[in-house]
């Protein structure tokens, strides 16, 4: 699936939340696969150790930590870890959400706060670590991960849809805050994307003649096509794009 191989990722510092499952582990392969090198942070513990073990033996270079990202304080100090281990990060890839359905009747103060936290929290607190470093280097790149759902008005999420859209306006805010320092801050929008937790919670006969309707390409967007998108942006080869919107989603919105 990785046809395109970018010199400059090489030995390349990644750190990537949510990377153990799902679209985060489709990155951590291939950033790996690209002699990145690469710490993530996940709530799978096994799942994630697996992952480590089998990258390794490949001869490659991965480290991953059990981490609460919503724990501000404990992903800071993996994020130190992983500096340590691997250098100072110049690619963060701002991927860990969670999309599970809501009522918005439901919806109470606390639960609003923990929505918020594990979708856009993590991200700018994770941005505040890594930035210094990345300044004191003369750049890097950062890559927040944003959603099609707000765009398409998607019912049944609506903490999420609301934490997503404040991706698109951070991502602007940072690209000019950090651009005078050649550090690159753009959006990855997925489209609905065919992880296994999508396909066992929420896809089926009618999602697929949705997404049968509303893509203009045929087929299923996939992990993959989502972690080449990011290699593409994480490269130098991205060197004049920032604060953007790259939307892989079949062709929907």
């Amino acid at each position: 699936m990785f046809n395109a191989t970018y010199p400059s990722l090489k030995d390349r510092p990644v750190l990537i939340s949510g990377g153990a499952s799902g679209i985060g582990e489709a990155l951590v392969r291939g950033f790996a696969a690209q002699g990145g090198r690469v710490g993530f942070v996940d709530l799978l513990e096994t799942e994630g150790d697996a992952l480590v073990d089998e990258l390794r033996d490949l001869g490659q270079t991965v480290a991953f930590q059990h981490c609460d990202i919503t724990d501000t304080g404990q992903y800071q100090q993996a994020i130190r870890l992983f500096a340590d281990m691997h250098g100072p990060c110049l690619v963060l890839v701002n991927n860990a959400a969670n999309d599970t359905r809501h009522d918005w009747r439901q919806v109470s103060p606390d639960e609003f706060s923990r929505r918020i936290a594990v979708n856009l929290q993590h991200s700018f607190f994770a941005i505040q670590a890594v930035a210094p470093a990345m300044i004191a280097a003369g750049g890097g790149s950062i890559i927040n991960f944003g959603s099609i759902s707000w765009m398409t008005a998607q019912a049944g999420l609506p903490v999420y849809e609301a934490a997503k859209a404040a991706v698109h306006g951070m991502t602007r805010s940072f690209a000019r805050e950090l651009g005078k320092y050649n550090i690159r801050v753009n959006t990855l929008v997925p489209g609905w994307v065919m992880t296994k937790r999508q396909l066992d919670l929420w896809v089926d006969d009618a999602a697929n003649e949705l997404m049968d309707r509303s893509q203009c390409l045929p087929g299923r967007v996939q992990p993959e096509d989502i972690a080449a998108a990011a290699l593409f942006l994480a490269s130098d080869s991205a060197r004049m794009c920032s604060a953007q919107n790259f939307i892989v989603d079949g062709g929907w919105v």
